[in-house]
């Protein structure tokens, strides 16, 4: 039965409410969705029915995640990480296959079921674990690597199931050829895309591109995705795949970022179409009949998952609690096992109930997973005893370095934004002392004698090590909120008087960080403007007094900390100071004295006035030499006084 009007917009209005409640708690988005399908379907509140149209729509928003794990996958960073992938991923992926199938054949299910059911139960969320992470600052650590490389596997291990699974239902006899003629399938097909495709590939985009049309570049973007899709599912294999292929060949040209910018819109929202279709699919009744498979299963993915990979890694040589918090990581199930599970069900290889038993049970993981993370610090210290001597010892390394420092500035992030400042204080020998994540950074920086230490500023121990109760101030140097917002609550408890400015991207969090205690913040997009618009203005010869009087005046509007500054321009100047130089332009007009004479015949120095630059028609603004010949049409842009200006602007055009 169709999907009427009226089902649509319930279906849209749950999806809304409920994605934003999940993006309140800090939840994915992906989670919203399958709980709208969970609570609106036919086995729960009955309010849709379930639908083979909505189906076969969601069957593109898997194709379109397809196509961007197929962007997203770098040959360049699978090499540069193939021990990782091929050990420690590898070792995970085939270690949890056999472990989930080998208990599904214990229970008395067929092997293909085993298989299938223990390849879905190996993926992790590639999508939540990269954000968490991302969230933590984590993804730089030991523990982050081993996550990325394992996920890397993971995502490589995708398209061999992808191929296998629709033939593993043909019977017996049929298995062995049916699997057979699938890898020749796919060598063809492989073949034929990576050799032919890749010649063909960057030459029609570019040639489609050369058209200056969006709305061309998004067709012919479309066209290529669901027509290699097309191809490989007329090869007897599975949209998905062909879909990942297609990713993979543009994203081997320059039009990568832009394809993915494209695609986003469609992919998110048949995607969560996608995860509304898998929780519609979940019967209540059948769960609550079998709810000690679920938690039995869910059981095997949290503490089951989590003893494995940390097992694994730490037989690999990783240290322990790099194992541990890589197995926090990594326990849940992942959006491939929805995958992986519906293309089981349509080739009739999962029972029902199985499916709709193992759903839930990812489900129920990846909703646990962001407490895991939030707690894991705590875990991992109880069960590596290793840890707490990592972590004193690290903290001794920051409070040797601080115990003298009184006075000084905590620096918490030490990227270019820091390293200026750094530098900055340095100049007026105002002692500073900075905490970084990134561990090659801090060992580069720390060998060439600054004052900077591996550290996460967002926990009471290293900042209390780093000198806070002794401290003048605290600067939050990178764009990260949700870790300012976790610097601010600690300086809060520990030392409420102490003056924190933050750095933010833009003026969205202003208030939430100002409520939090910081005494400033300064928005990226709000002094990048300030800069670009005092360029402007003193390229088109306003006067320096009156764009520093704008731009205070702005800043003093924005900033409570500038209010009062900015002063010592013409109008307000001290006893015995001069004007201050401003820039200026000046158009040689037809008839100009200066035409045809080089710049170093006019006595502009002696006028104590200084060439910026030269615009000549159409060209870009240079920086003019003693021995240019200046032509009519030209454009001097001139520093100086602004008495000497008149006069070098009647010397460049009268003479004199």
């Amino acid at each position: 039965m169709p999907v009427h009007l009226s089902s649509l917009l319930l279906l849209l209005a749950a999806a809304v409410l409920t994605v934003v409640l999940c993006r309140s708690v800090k939840l994915p988005a992906m989670l919203g969705y399958l709980l709208v399908g969970m609570l609106i379907g036919p086995h729960a509140l009955g309010l849709i029915a379930s639908s083979d149209e909505a189906t076969h729509l969601a069957e593109f928003g898997v194709v379109f995640l397809m196509f961007t794990l197929g962007l997203e996958f770098s040959l360049a960073k699978l090499n540069a990480m193939r021990r990782l992938v091929f050990g420690l991923g590898a070792a995970q992926v085939v270690a949890t296959a056999m472990l989930a199938g080998g208990a599904a054949v214990l229970g008395g299910y067929d092997w293909k079921i085993g298989l299938a059911l223990g390849g879905a139960l190996a993926m992790s969320s590639t999508a939540m674990v990269s954000k968490l992470l991302s969230e933590r600052n984590e993804l730089n650590a030991p523990h982050g690597q081993n996550a990325i490389g394992i996920l890397l596997f993971q995502d490589l291990a995708v398209v061999p199931l992808l191929i296998m699974l629709p033939v593993l239902g043909k019977p017996g006899e049929e298995l062995l050829l049916a699997l057979g003629l699938a890898a020749i399938k796919i060598v063809c097909v492989l073949v034929l895309l990576l050799n032919v495709g890749q010649r063909l590939m960057r030459p029609w985009f570019n040639l489609v591109a050369k058209q200056h049309s969006s709305e061309l570049f998004m067709l012919n973007m479309l066209l290529v995705t669901l027509g290699i899709a097309w191809l490989t599912e007329l090869a007897g294999l599975s949209l998905a795949l062909g879909a990942f292929l297609a990713g993979m060949l543009i994203a081997e040209t320059e039009y990568r970022y832009q394809v993915e910018d494209d695609i986003r819109p469609f992919r998110d929202l048949l995607l969560g179409l996608f995860f509304v279709t898998v929780g519609m699919n979940l019967n209540f009744g059948t769960l609550a009949s079998q709810w000690w498979l679920v938690l039995l299963m869910l059981a095997f993915l949290l503490p089951g998952k989590i003893l494995l990979i940390a097992g694994i890694a730490r037989g690999l040589g990783h240290a322990p609690g790099a194992s541990w918090r890589t197995g926090f990581a990594l326990g849940q199930g992942g959006e491939f096992a929805f995958v992986l599970l519906a293309l089981a069900m349509s080739a009739g290889l999962m029972p029902p109930e199985l499916a709709q038993v193992t759903v839930a049970s990812v489900v129920l993981s990846m909703l646990a997973t962001p407490f895991v993370l939030q707690h894991s610090d705590k875990l991992v210290l109880r069960l590596a005893a290793s840890e707490w001597m990592s972590m004193a010892a690290n903290l001794h390394q920051i409070a040797v370095r601080t115990m003298q420092s009184q006075g000084h500035v905590v620096i918490c992030g030490y990227g270019r934004s820091g390293q200026s400042l750094a530098r900055l204080l340095a100049h007026e020998e105002i002692p500073f002392f900075a905490l970084d994540l990134d561990p090659e950074k801090v060992r580069e920086a720390a060998a060439a004698g600054e004052s900077v230490v591996f550290g996460d500023a967002a926990k009471r121990e290293v900042l209390m090590a780093a000198g806070l109760m002794r401290a003048r101030a605290l600067i939050v140097t990178y764009a990260d909120t949700h870790s300012a917002l976790r610097i601010l609550e600690l300086v809060q408890q520990l030392r409420p008087e102490l003056p924190v400015i933050v750095r933010t991207y833009d003026d969205s969090d202003i208030d939430r960080l100002r409520a939090a205690g910081a005494v400033e913040v300064v928005a990226e997009i709000m002094e990048g403007s300030l800069m670009l618009a005092s360029h402007t203005l003193m390229m088109l010869g306003v006067p320096l007094n009156r764009v520093l009087k704008r731009i205070r005046a702005v800043r003093e509007d924005r900033y409570q900390m500038f209010r009062g500054f900015f002063r010592g321009t013409v109008e307000d100047l001290e006893e015995g100071e001069r004007p201050m130089p401003r820039l200026h332009t000046v158009l040689l007009v037809a008839g100009a004295s200066a035409i045809g004479r080089a710049l170093g015949t006019l006595d502009l120095v002696g006028l104590h006035v200084e060439v910026k630059s030269l615009r000549r028609k159409s060209q870009a603004a240079v920086t003019p030499d003693a021995e240019l010949v200046l032509s009519e049409g030209d454009v001097l842009v001139l520093l100086g006084e602004p008495e000497n200006l008149a006069a070098a602007e009647m010397l460049l055009l009268q003479g004199h």
